[in-house]
């Protein structure tokens, strides 16, 4: 595997989707569909195939790697099947029968009749579909006509043979599955009616149908009839299922093509899809370099003329994001507002964001810093820096209860931790639980040190909490003569909303945006190692209070026995001979009065 390719796949989402192989000559040699693109088209290069020579020779040959990106795991069994007869790659099994997905077809007839069929006719009828599997048809036609009495028999309803008399009613009649519309014992209008409504269920306006299976299924449990239950039970399973409509495939029964747009500061991305009798036949993503200040709508334009120049003929609709700049003879531009083509639109902007998403990852993989540097930038921008943001320094207090008051500061220098640069501080001035005097105290510390030293400077200073340890810390710097030229913010734990000096509105960012998680990342790891310094503070506090205190024990003293029993508790459950191995008769002598004296003390 070359770099280039492996560089591809290190950068494939994990999503649904297709993907398409291609020789040294640019050509489709095969296509594949997978609900883990990014595991499917790993296990190519990282397994031997042993027992597949054709799939060895198959990625030998292949030399670039595209895919498209859709929502459900249904959508890529349709895609496949697209592409497959589009391009008929040369690896692909081929169908003899080459048979397509099943559609659902209301007839243009009289008193139509509603059917299963893999046939698409342009005779008028109204087509519904495809669809990835023939048991949700047959499940959904079963409970349409449990709910709507629509015929099944193919006699020809005319007007002129319903007065003459020409047809009797059949066993649906009677069982009350038909009305009877071929002897007239059912009017037309009455009859188009449940037409309508079982349209709209096909639209995938189906909850009616599932809220009555749903309530069938209640009743028939109530009553002890679990088998009947269970199956309905799987009936409405299957209805829910079409809830959610493919995107791949629509009702549209002629030919567009779709163009998404993205764009960034020094490029414009556009993908193009091409849609035939409502099948996703083609896609294709480009990007064009901004050499100027160049307008979206000139760029969509451009893109659309390379697509027509490329393809040779474009489709007499071309569903957009917006208006391009460019008059095409013969050619309608839609933005759609809802419905399949809007359905189509998302999906086509959707591989554009992922590509776009997946070059920034090829880019920053290849040179790691350039990802630091887009990080950073991006924190200017949110926070409104006048100065990038290289250095960044974050505050911490922690204390229990007022006891053993510390503070750390931590250091990200290009969005990343410098721990070598990590401080601490143990307060000196402050007594008691006074967060907002401990932040005065160590900010001013920190800064007064680095400009003695003349040390650099950070460009951006954190304050972990709100506006009043905000307030704290900016007394501190206007003190030292820093205020103003350092910039200071304060993160508050409620709602992170970022709070700024002197102004009493917080600014609120994007719960997923890269500079709210570099920030949390700092006051995290403020509090990280602040909690910890104050846990060995107190560890410490605890040691010095109950051996140093016992006359005639020194440091070493004290060493051998935490080495040798590991805790105070141990050393005081211990007996006098155990004591007496470690330190000696005269030492332990000490140690054991001084404990017997606390425990007579205690009782």
């Amino acid at each position: 595997m070359n770099e280039s390719l492996r560089n591809i796949i290190q950068n494939i989402p994990d999503k649904p989707g297709c993907y398409q192989y291609f020789d040294d000559k640019g050509s489709i040699i095969y296509v594949g569909k997978a609900k883990n693109l990014k595991k499917r088209v790993s296990s190519y290069f990282t397994k031997t195939h042993h027992d597949s020579p054709k799939t060895r020779i198959l990625v030998s040959k292949i030399k670039d790697i595209k895919y498209i990106v859709v929502d459900t795991e249904e959508d890529t069994f349709l895609l496949e099947n697209n592409l497959i007869k589009e391009y008929r790659p040369r690896y692909n099994v081929m169908l003899k029968d080459d048979k397509t997905y099943a559609s659902i077809v209301v007839r243009n007839e009289f008193f139509p009749r509603i059917l299963q069929t893999r046939n698409i006719v342009k005779d008028g009828s109204q087509y519904f579909g495809p669809y990835a599997t023939g048991g949700s048809i047959k499940a959904l036609l079963e409970t349409i006509h449990k709910l709507y009495p629509i015929r099944t028999c193919s006699l020809a309803l005319t007007p002129e043979n319903i007065r003459s008399g020409k047809f009797k009613v059949c066993l649906e009649y009677h069982i009350k599955r038909c009305l009877g519309p071929c002897e007239g014992l059912q009017s037309l209008e009455d009859y188009q009616k449940n037409v309508e409504s079982v349209r709209e269920i096909l639209k995938g306006n189906i909850n009616i149908v599932s809220k009555t299976i749903y309530e069938e299924m209640q009743n028939l449990a109530k009553d002890f009839r679990f088998e009947e239950a269970q199956k309905l039970k799987e009936k409405y399973i299957l209805i829910e299922s079409f809830k959610q409509r493919s995107t791949v495939v629509s009702s549209i029964m002629y030919n567009i093509d779709i163009f998404g747009y993205d764009e960034d500061s020094s490029a414009a991305y556009i993908n193009f899809l091409s849609v035939h009798n409502g099948s996703v036949i083609r896609a294709y993503t480009f990007e064009y370099k901004k050499r100027l200040d160049e307008p979206k709508e000139e760029l969509l334009g451009l893109a659309i003329l390379e697509m027509k120049d490329r393809f040779q003929k474009l489709a007499k609709e071309i569903v957009v994001p917006f208006y391009p700049d460019l008059i095409l003879h013969d050619t309608e531009f839609t933005i759609p507002q809802r419905g399949d083509k809007l359905k189509l639109l998302k999906l086509s902007i959707q591989n554009v964001k992922q590509y776009k998403v997946d070059k920034l990852k090829k880019a920053e993989s290849l040179n790691p810093e350039q990802r630091s540097i887009r990080i950073v930038k991006g924190i200017q921008n949110d926070l409104h820096l006048k100065e990038l943001p290289i250095h960044i320094e974050c505050f911490d207090n922690s204390n229990i209860q007022g006891t053993n008051p510390v503070s750390a500061c931590v250091v990200f220098k290009m969005a990343k931790p410098s721990k070598k640069d990590y401080r601490h501080f143990i307060v000196k001035t402050v007594e008691g639980p006074d967060d907002f005097s401990t932040m005065k105290e160590v900010v001013h510390r920190r800064y007064h040190r680095l400009k003695e030293e003349n040390a650099p400077l950070p460009q951006l200073i954190i304050i972990d909490g709100g506006k009043g340890q905000l307030s704290a810390a900016c007394e501190s710097l206007k003190g030292l003569d820093l205020y103003g030229k350092i910039a200071i913010v304060g993160i508050a734990k409620r709602l992170e909303e970022i709070y700024y000096p002197e102004d009493s509105i917080p600014l609120y960012l994007d719960k997923n945006s890269e500079t709210l998680k570099v920030i949390q990342h700092l006051r995290d790891e403020a509090h990280r190692f602040g909690i910890t310094f104050h846990r060995n503070r107190r560890s410490k506090g605890q040691i010095v209070s109950e051996l140093d205190t016992i006359k005639g024990i020194g440091e070493e003293t004290k060493k051998m026995l935490l080495k040798h029993f590991k805790s105070i508790k141990r050393i005081k459950s211990a007996t006098n001979e155990e004591i007496e191995e470690v330190v000696g008769k005269h030492k332990s002598k000490l140690i054991t009065e001084h404990f017997s004296k606390g425990s007579t003390t205690q009782e």
